[in-house]
């Protein structure tokens, strides 16, 4: 099962996440933070897939930001919010606009 991790700026529409999953190669589950729950349910819904809300701090990402590390105590929202749901990364953090996804490989 391929779970895409996506970490978004806040108000981000869902056309645009719509247009990054499809970029990302689809889904069979969203993992996110529970502050972009607002942003991920409508992608969710429109796909017909299940939505984890993840913690993320503290889980080691591949690649880091300084700034998403001192907000979210990670280095990638998406990479981290793939592993947390219990995922190994198959494809690191790839940004689309406003959309960052990893995908993950979920037994």
């Amino acid at each position: 099962m391929r779970i895409a991790g996506i970490g978004c700026r806040p108000g981000t529409p869902l056309p645009a996440l719509l247009a990054a999953l499809e970029a990302a190669g689809g889904a069979d589950a969203l993992a996110t933070i529970p502050e972009r729950a607002p942003e991920l349910r409508p992608l969710a819904r429109a796909r017909t897939l299940p939505l984890h809300l993840v913690a993320v701090a503290g889980v080691a990402t591949p690649t880091q930001s300084a700034r998403i590390l001192a907000a979210f105590g990670t280095g990638s929202v998406a990479e981290a919010a793939a592993l947390a749901a219990g995922g190994r990364l198959t494809h690191p953090r790839r940004t689309f606009g406003p959309v960052t996804i990893a995908i993950a490989e979920v037994p």
